[in-house]
């Protein structure tokens, strides 16, 4: 049995980037939504960061989905 070490790596590193892109990604999606809180306890209105943070999150859930397709086909 042999391991194609070079294929192993590649498949860790691109794991690793997308995981951790992701994970900020999803972040992003909160520090939004915790601006559009401090907003609205003030008195204003965080349009512009409820949208993005709804942009992360359904980002967030297409990757999740082209990953779960990637597996199922």
């Amino acid at each position: 049995m042999q391991i194609d070490w070079e294929a192993l790596g590649s498949v860790f590193g691109v794991s690793l980037v997308v995981t951790v892109g992701l994970v900020a990604l999803f972040t992003l999606g909160i520090v939004g939504l915790s601006r559009q809180e401090r907003a609205t306890a003030q008195g204003g209105s965080a349009i512009l960061a409820v949208t993005g943070a709804y942009a992360c999150f359904a980002a967030c859930a297409a990757a999740v989905a082209y990953g779960i397709h990637l597996i199922v086909a």
